[in-house]
């Protein structure tokens, strides 16, 4: 049972998210591992559109003519309200999540409240990871930045593997190696390195990205994929990743899987690496 953080330590758009979402489709339909995905943004709809369709609002008729009916709350939302009471469990988590595929992959929506609510519930992510943690074998945490810096600190320092989310340019690479340098968040020897949206015939490739960096873990890649972007706008990311299953090399698609399975795989060996060294 593990805690894998998915991260990237500035405003550039880096694709972790769709990251989060690709590796952990994958692992859940090729693994018997128990998955859940937390989503720590404020008001991205990101990961949900890529799993559901967004719902049009239901018209509540009532004495003084038609209003908005008030959604019922699920997510984090409610699972927050459950931890402040001390009535959130390991077992009963997932009765705040959503289901993608049974046993194998679920989803804690993020925060769709207002400013003030989303500060209020930031301050139990920590203690719902670790919950979550005593009953999944895998917990992926798509952090963001949104989130303040000291609750930011407490996640990572909780998390078993960091995972650094980079594009593939040399100012994010250069950006990465600074920070590591000066002692920010970055510097952690329990992590490894992601390059997102990667072009395979860029100068850029991953032989040359590891020996610029000098770096000695394996790193990590998602290609930039047409196919799989767009399953993430028609919230048909499950149907994709069971399309190209078995895909032969010759396809359009089987470089994308092919590094997707190899992302599983590294972050899979670098927790049980790492876990050999405590």
């Amino acid at each position: 049972m593990s805690i894998v953080t998915f991260f990237n330590n500035g405003k550039e758009q880096t694709g972790k998210t769709l990251s989060v979402v690709a590796i952990a489709t994958q692992m859940a339909i090729e693994h018997n591992y128990k998955i859940l995905i937390v989503s720590t943004g404020h008001n991205d709809k990101t990961l949900d559109n890529c799993f559901w369709k967004p719902k049009k609002k239901k018209l509540n008729l009532g004495l003084f003519g038609p209003n908005a009916s008030i959604a019922t709350e699920d997510g984090v939302e409610s699972a927050a309200r459950a931890m402040k009471s001390k009535r959130l469990t390991p077992e009963n988590i997932i009765n705040y999540t959503k289901a993608i595929f049974k046993d194998r992959l679920e989803i804690l929506q993020s925060s769709k409240g207002n400013s003030r609510e989303y500060e209020e519930i930031v301050e139990t992510y920590p203690d719902i990871i670790n919950l979550a943690n005593k009953n999944y074998d895998l917990v992926f945490v798509d952090l963001d930045l949104s989130v303040p810096k000291q609750i930011r600190e407490q996640i990572l320092q909780n998390s078993n593997l960091v995972v650094i989310n980079l594009s593939q340019r040399l100012t994010s690479i250069d950006k990465y190696m600074e920070d590591k340098a000066n002692g920010t968040e970055l510097k952690f020897k329990k992590s490894l390195l992601l390059i997102n949206r990667y072009d395979k015939y860029s100068k850029y490739s991953i032989k040359n990205i590891t020996r610029y960096m000098k770096e000695k873990n394996d790193v990590s890649t998602i290609p930039y994929n047409t196919l799989f972007f767009e399953a993430c706008e028609e919230a048909k990311v499950p149907e994709f990743f069971l399309k190209i299953r078995n895909v032969g090399e010759d396809d359009r698609n089987a470089f994308f899987l092919s590094e997707v399975k190899r992302a599983g795989e590294n972050i899979i060996y670098r927790l049980k690496d790492l876990s050999m060294k405590l």
